[in-house]
């Protein structure tokens, strides 16, 4: 599928579900959010904000309200778009009398691949996912990471060109998630889109191409990691010998900085103000081994923005 062409459309998304009699509760409020072909895209927000209501109203699992899903340019509730979906929910479950390898065959056959092509396939991932050497014992025996990895592998068995995955890395250990986050790597290589949700804010700033972030039912930031993390204000210019007597120099530019280990951290207004800044340092003898512009980290992003948001709901 050709990249950057919208595979998955969102647009003005509202649930809401009835509790007793009276009550009812927002789980989606007004959501639009586009995904593009080839591309990694990170679903993030606290526990409530409506990420599952969300996952399964795109999978066509239960309908909005109002609003609509489009998915490779048709609508979500045609039932034909779905061979061409793959889907692990955050607890998979298998049928506890069955092994890996036969696990495998039976969703295999479901998706109605010819027997032959099933089992190189599943020679395949299961190797990839570092499964093979247990595909003989029953699934009862797996530990929580082994049926991840086993979800993993029998969500990509009939081909999907988009992959939707809840909590992936959930219970799986710090080497499970590393080939994890490589399979999704190479995934995405091989032109397939993947919708990851997980509340593992690094797994996620490692492999995604763009997120959104809900709460509330709300999509309340979206775009790519450098537009959410990015702060083009703030520099770190390292200057061999720098001494503290050296910040005098830079009082007439009016700059928050501190100095660390020939380090010198600055908030600047502008490129030309921190071109001023550098000019000063050079005027004071110092040569200058780098600038480097300094980024938030998606996980201080996230937690600002949600408080943030609580704050400004609490002065309102």
């Amino acid at each position: 599928m050709e990249a950057n062409k919208k595979i998955l459309e969102c647009t003005g998304v509202t649930k809401v579900f009835r509790t007793g009699f009276h009550g009812r509760v927002h789980a989606l409020n007004n959501v639009n959010l586009t995904v593009n072909s080839g591309e990694i895209f990170g679903l993030l927000g606290p526990n409530g904000a409506g990420k599952t209501t969300l996952i399964r109203i795109l999978l066509g699992l239960i309908y909005p309200g109002s609003g609509s899903v489009r998915l490779f340019d048709t609508d979500v509730k045609d039932h034909r778009i779905r061979s061409k979906v793959g889907y692990l929910p955050e607890n998979p479950g298998f049928p506890p009398y069955l092994n890996g390898r036969q696990i495998m065959e039976l969703y295999g056959s479901l998706a109605g691949i010819d027997s032959d092509v099933c089992t190189q396939k599943t020679d395949e991932l299961l190797t990839m996912l570092n499964m093979d050497k247990h595909a003989g014992r029953k699934v009862t025996t797996y530990s929580k990471g082994m049926i991840q990895r086993l979800g993993l592998a029998q969500t990509l068995i009939h081909d999907p060109d988009i992959i939707f995955l809840d909590e992936p890395t959930d219970g799986v250990d710090p080497i499970g998630r590393r080939d994890i986050r490589e399979v999704l790597l190479n995934l995405r290589k091989a032109g397939k889109t993947i919708f990851l949700n997980s509340h593992l804010l690094s797994e996620i700033e490692m492999v995604s191409d763009s997120v959104a972030i809900m709460d509330k039912g709300r999509i309340v930031a979206s775009g790519n990691l450098d537009d959410l993390n990015g702060d083009s204000s703030h520099y770190s210019i390292c200057c061999p010998n720098m001494k503290t007597e050296h910040l005098e120099a830079l009082q007439k530019e009016d700059v928050v900085s501190a100095i660390e280990d020939d380090i010198l951290d600055v908030a600047v207004d502008s490129l030309e103000q921190l071109n001023r800044v550098i000019d000063v340092l050079r005027d004071e003898g110092l040569l200058i081994k780098s600038v480097t512009p300094q980024k938030q980290s998606l996980e201080s992003y996230f937690v600002d923005l949600i408080k943030d948001i609580r704050e400004e709901e609490g002065n309102a």
